[in-house]
C-alpha cells in the first residue's frame, strides 16, 4: 500500500508541533512525517520526530558525518522510547560553522553500522539523480543496499520522464519514496537548477497551480507501482500546497 509523508523543517519546537497539527487536521492520506537533521537549528530530527508520535509513523534523517564512530549513537534511547522504527541515513553536507566537529564517515558506514548495532530498524537511504552520472548513482545505490539499505527516499524530482529512467535501477523488493517540492518563485527555480543541476520539463512554472499539478502526477507515479510518496513544502503553507491532492 503506498504511504504518504510529508517533510517538515524543525525551525522551533512550537512551530514544528503546529505544523505536525495541521497536517492531522487537513491532509488525512498523510500517514508519515520525515524531518530533516539541519545543523543551523537546535532540534535534532530525532527528537523532533517524536512529537508526531504516535498519531504519524516518523523517520529522522541522520547525517552519518556527525556521529562518532567509536561513541553510542545518540539517538538509539528516543528512538526506542518513542516508537520510531525507521531511519533516513544520508552522508550530510560540512557544516557552515567549521568549528563544529564531523567525520570521516559516509551514509554507506553509518547504514552498515545500524545494521550491526539496531537491526530492528528499517533503514533508507538518498536517491539524487542530480549529483553525477547514471551509472554512478546506480552503483552508489546498490553499495547502499548491499550495506543493509531497505530502500530510498529520492530527492525531489520535477519531471516523470526522469522518475521513470530511475525506477528500471532500483532492484524489486527495494521500498522507494518519491519526492516532491514547492517551487514558487524565479529565485528558487534558478537555485535548483544552477545549485542542484536539477532537470525540469519545459513546461515546468513556479507557480501553486503547477506545482500541484505534479504533486498529483507524482503520487499516482507512486500508487501505480505500489511505492511511496513524500513532498516538502518550501515557502508555502501545506494545506494550500496539497489539499484535495492528499
Amino acid at each position: 500500500m503506498t504511504r504518504v509523508s510529508v517533510e517538515l523543517v524543525p525551525r522551533s519546537r512550537s512551530g514544528l508541533r503546529a505544523e505536525i497539527a495541521q497536517v492531522a487536521a487537513s491532509l488525512s492520506s498523510v500517514d508519515t512525517v520525515n524531518i530533516p537533521d539541519l545543523t543551523r537549528y537546535s532540534l535534532r530530527s530525532w527528537l523532533g520526530c517524536a512529537f508526531a508520535r504516535p498519531h504519524h509513523a516518523a523517520v529522522p534523517h541522520l547525517r552519518a558525518v556527525d556521529f562518532n564512530p567509536r561513541e553510542p549513537l545518540p539517538f538509539l534511547d528516543t528512538l526506542e522510547q518513542h516508537g520510531l522504527s525507521e531511519v533516513l541515513v544520508v552522508t550530510g553536507d560540512a557544516p557552515a560553522d567549521m568549528s563544529a566537529k564531523v567525520y570521516d564517515q559516509d551514509a554507506v558506514d553509518l547504514i552498515r553500522r545500524l545494521r550491526r548495532e539496531a537491526p530492528h530498524l528499517t533503514v533508507y537511504a538518498g536517491l539524487d539523480p542530480y549529483r553525477q552520472s547514471f551509472a554512478r548513482e546506480r552503483d552508489y545505490l546498490e553499495r547502499k543496499l548491499d550495506a543493509g539499505a531497505t530502500g530510498f527516499f529520492t530527492q525531489p524530482f520535477f519531471d516523470l520522464r526522469v522518475m521513470d529512467a530511475y525506477s528500471d535501477l532500483i532492484p524489486d523488493g527495494a521500498q522507494i519514496w518519491w519526492g516532491a517540492t514547492s517551487i514558487l518563485t524565479e529565485s528558487s527555480l534558478n537555485y535548483w537548477r544552477a545549485r542542484n543541476h536539477a532537470v525540469f520539463p519545459r513546461s515546468f512554472t513556479p507557480t501553486l497551480e503547477c506545482n500541484r499539478a505534479f504533486a498529483a502526477d507524482l503520487l499516482a507515479f507512486a500508487r501505480e507501482r505500489g511505492q511511496h510518496a513524500y513532498f516538502m513544502p518550501v515557502k508555502v503553507d501545506v494545506q494550500a500546497y496539497l489539499e484535495g491532492i492528499l
